[in-house]
């Protein structure tokens, strides 16, 4: 759902351009309480394999297809600030580099797929969390039914800036409907990769999952859902203390770092050749009631990388394939650099209270 440029007039762009980089300032500010030892080295993958997931359009109707939009899976890996400035990163790198989503319009799409979808997704996967049982199951269902309901409620943001900066006169309610329940199935494959993609990270390393962190404390019913170990002394059963030995301190994440560098670059390098071609669910709307007219070339259409190929490579398989990884190893680089640059800012501001 990368908004072009030419969908929205300028002044309506320029105040998006602030609204977003207001939520990049304030993300900035928040993330430093969220990227601790734990969530610093991940931050830069979740955003590289987001890039490459969103490379990966799936079919939801006839001449219709979708992508993965990860506010939810940012946010509740790596946090909900931390989390729109993931998608930020991925939202500039594909802007610069693959003329994907207008330039002029990156304030639009940061708002409407960054900020939207995170602030939507957590709030829900927040409070499911807290009345459904302390389990891990618990944490997969919530992050399915945070994800499924970001996207229509990304769709309809989208809708609401285009009746009010919208560069062509269309009949607004149609284009809500539309965008609404096509985003809506759209939304089923985003709760299935988020689902699956939490739930994977929360089987090997739960104290990873940002969202989930509150669940890993001994309760009533044991940590994570598990019974508590019970004891009888003179008659009566009483919870047993928690072992030491039963909750060892976590090892280092460098092997769910170098899986999730792994799987991007198959994902985005290989898989992303069996994407579906079809236009994406706002690309389809935007043709079906007339306004992709407005549309404009992008600034950035003659990048050596724009359409995610490689310009002077004639193999299709080969110059996407390259061009993918080359999208995943930069998107790492740079989402690494500046959450390390985030984290450094933290340590530095807490040397400076002792």
């Amino acid at each position: 759902m990368h908004v072009p440029d030419g969908f929205i007039n300028a002044p309506v762009s320029v105040a998006a351009g602030v609204v977003a980089a207001g939520a990049v300032a304030v993300s900035l500010r928040g993330a430093r309480r969220e990227l601790d030892e734990r969530a610093a080295p991940l931050a830069g993958l979740v955003a590289a394999f987001i890039f490459a997931v969103q490379m990966l359009n799936f079919p939801v109707a006839a001449g219709t297809s979708g992508h993965l939009l990860g506010g939810a899976l940012a946010a509740i890996l790596v946090g909900p600030y931390t989390g729109v400035l993931c998608i930020a990163v991925v939202l500039l790198m594909q802007g610069i580099l693959f003329a994907d989503g207008g330039l002029t319009a990156l304030g639009v799409n940061i708002t409407v797929i960054g900020v939207v979808t995170v602030v939507v997704a957590y709030a829900l996967f927040r409070g499911l969390v807290l009345v459904l049982p302390r389990t891990r199951r618990s944490v997969t269902v919530a992050s399915f039914a945070a994800a499924l309901v970001s996207v229509p409620a990304s769709a309809a943001a989208f809708t609401l800036v285009y009746a009010i900066g919208g560069t062509t006169d269309v009949p607004l309610g149609k284009v809500l409907t539309a965008m609404v329940g096509v985003h809506t199935l759209i939304g089923i494959g985003e709760a299935a990769i988020t689902m699956l993609t939490v739930g994977a990270v929360i089987a090997v390393r739960p104290d990873l999952v940002y969202g989930a962190r509150g669940l890993s404390s001994p309760c009533a019913q044991g940590a994570w859902g598990h019974p508590q170990l019970k004891l009888r002394v003179d008659g009566e059963l009483v919870d047993a203390a928690p072992s030491r030995q039963a909750t060892p301190a976590p090892g280092s994440p460098k092997k769910v770092w170098i899986g999730g560098v792994i799987a991007a670059l198959v994902l985005a390098g290989f898989v992303s050749f069996y994407a579906s071609a079809s236009p994406d669910g706002l690309e389809k709307v935007a043709a079906e009631q007339g306004f992709d007219k407005s549309a404009e070339e992008h600034a950035a259409a003659g990048s050596p990388l724009a359409d995610y190929g490689v310009k002077g490579i004639e193999a299709a398989r080969l110059s996407g394939g390259l061009a993918g990884v080359i999208g995943v190893g930069v998107t790492l680089a740079v989402g690494t650099g500046a959450f390390w640059a985030v984290r450094r800012r933290r340590q530095h501001a807490d040397g400076a209270q002792v």
